[in-house]
């Protein structure tokens, strides 16, 4: 990129690749706060976050690229286009018949811009940064690392199995680029909520998965949201996943966590107390719980059983209570239960959660 008749691409790079990773900051930022009460000051907040990346997408867009540069034009303008989309359609949500739905719809475009940039994490450093932990974006050890991957190399990175993004039935799973055969992995299995799916829910837990050097799945339920009541249609299907996994990369078998948001939380309870299951840890997330899961539990299997819940305080559709009952119930029937209620967090996915989930779950794995 450092020949002369590259100059204005290399400025468009440069504009949009700063406007494009604040875009998914805002958007972030939006998802973890979003309620039916915060919406108004979040669309408020939103107010020209999307002037920089727009300007930068015009900028490009009104460039004849060199041929040579296509395909990293071909990356960065729709990842561009997808958080501009994503901000646009947040602010406005206000006008939708039900805003909150519009607004959880217009987040979506998180995942579409992510899937996009993620392959110019291997050419261009603030990328490689964003898709890494806050504490870790300093970490020259592992950016040097990362930086060393071959970026041809074909069995790690994200990945769609089964069909495109999202498919039903399908899963995406991210591997990371310095996967190593001779060392397991721990698998996080991460279960996307009713009206999400595995290729959007990934990108959930890349950053974290690519920090840390561990396997992540996300299953797309077989119909429009886990089968709750049946749990032998998602069930089998989820561990025909898993071991397809388990045979093309190494997995630690001491260490498979399966977690979920909201319908996908109460299936990791529905699944994950059960026995026979091969799930070492459990981590639902703004789930349901009815004590009535319990009639369905072998009692062996939930003694000793490590359980991470994690509530909003502000959950408008499951109200905490049932996460404290899940506390209650579970840990008096001798799982080792951790609880945490966020004040601030009302029933959306709180990324921000993610280390502590797994700082308890590396962590007690290898105790």
């Amino acid at each position: 990129m450092a020949d002369a008749g590259n100059g204005p691409a290399i400025d468009a790079v440069a504009q949009l690749v700063p406007a494009t990773l604040k875009a998914l900051h805002a958007l972030e930022f939006a998802g973890r706060h979003l309620s039916p009460t915060s919406l108004p000051q979040l669309i408020d907040a939103m107010t020209g976050r999307d002037d920089e990346v727009n300007a930068a997408l015009s900028l490009s867009r009104a460039l004849d690229w060199p041929g040579r540069l296509a395909p990293v034009r071909e990356r960065l303008e729709p990842a561009a286009e997808a958080a501009a989309q994503g901000i646009t359609g947040l602010r406005a949500a206000a006008d939708a018949p039900q805003p909150v739905v519009a607004a959880y719809r217009a987040l979506r475009n998180y995942a579409k811009a992510a899937e996009a940039i993620y392959p110019m994490t291997a050419f261009l450093k603030p990328v490689s940064q964003f898709f890494l932990e806050p504490s870790a974006r300093t970490d020259s050890a592992l950016i040097d690392r990362l930086a060393a991957v071959d970026p041809a190399r074909g069995d790690v990175g994200a990945m769609h199995l089964g069909g495109p993004p999202g498919t039903r039935g399908a899963f995406s799973l991210y591997v990371p680029e310095y996967y190593d055969a001779a060392t397991a992995c721990p698998l996080v299995v991460a279960m996307h909520g009713g009206s999400g799916n595995g290729g959007a829910f990934l990108w959930s837990w890349v950053r974290e998965a690519r920090t840390r050097g561990f396997i992540v799945l996300a299953p797309t339920a077989i119909g429009a949201t886990w089968s709750l009541m049946e749990p032998d249609v998602d069930g089998p299907s989820i561990e025909r996943m898993v071991e397809h996994v388990a045979a093309q990369w190494n997995i630690d078998a001491t260490r498979r966590l399966l977690t979920g948001m909201s319908d996908g939380g109460t299936f990791s309870y529905v699944l994950g107390l059960c026995s026979g299951c091969r799930f070492t840890h459990l981590a639902p997330i703004a789930a349901a719980f009815h004590p009535m899961l319990m009639s369905f539990a072998d009692a062996d299997r939930v003694r000793g059983l490590p359980i991470h819940i994690v509530h909003g305080a502000q959950d408008w559709m499951f109200p905490p209570e049932l996460a404290r009952s899940a506390e209650r119930t579970l840990a008096g029937a001798g799982a080792n239960v951790v609880y945490r209620e966020i004040a601030d967090l009302s029933h959306t996915y709180p990324r921000d959660e993610n280390a502590h989930i797994l700082d308890w779950f590396l962590g007690r794995a290898t105790s």
